[in-house]
């Protein structure tokens, strides 16, 4: 199974990275990674790391200009793509179709090919013009997933509250983490 991970420069790389550790759990995965060059900045500037850092948790990782890339072809089979943090500037542009980098252009290939695309979108409060972006990917098949902590299960770390949200997103992929806490009821 074949997983594209993209990295943005929204805030909330801890996302993107921590999805990247967790996916490592699955052997039978293989991470393709592609990291914007803003996500860069902000992954330095929030985790104290650097692009390189990540290339141990990835099988492949490619520049984010490199529109040659296998990323950039349908031909090239992948189970879905996670954005984590996905910007709403990386959201809009994957609405409208602009593919001017590969990050895009994987997001939009994953689109048109019918395969599992989800947005970690970090944004907030929302205007009009957000909400309808987020309804027209919906309508493309796209997943809008913001990461929203929840405290029903009593977090004691902001590491829990981010696996917590990857748990969603695993669950999404068809990947059903063995240690999530699940609500039971009261």
């Amino acid at each position: 199974m074949r997983i594209v991970v993209g990295i943005t420069g929204a805030s909330g790389s801890i996302y993107g990275v921590r999805l990247l550790e967790r996916l490592r759990q699955y052997p039978a995965v293989e991470v393709h990674l592609v990291v914007s060059r803003v996500g860069q900045q902000v992954l330095e500037r929030e985790t104290g790391k650097r692009l390189e850092d990540l290339n141990e948790l990835a099988d492949c990782r490619y520049d984010v200009e490199n529109l040659e890339a296998p990323l950039a072809s349908g031909s090239f089979l992948t189970h879905g793509m996670v954005v984590a943090p996905c910007s709403v500037r990386t959201m809009s542009a994957i609405a409208s179709g602009v593919v001017s980098n590969l990050l895009l252009r994987a997001a939009d290939v994953t689109l048109k090919e019918r395969r599992r695309l989800i947005l970690m979108v970090r944004e907030t409060p929302l205007h009009l013009g957000h909400l309808r972006t987020m309804t027209a990917l919906t309508e493309m098949g796209a997943i809008i997933a913001p990461p929203a902590p929840a405290f029903y299960l009593r977090p004691n770390s902001i590491a829990e509250l981010v696996d917590h949200s990857l748990d969603r997103i695993l669950d999404l992929m068809g990947l059903p983490p063995a240690e999530a806490q699940r609500w039971t009821g009261s």
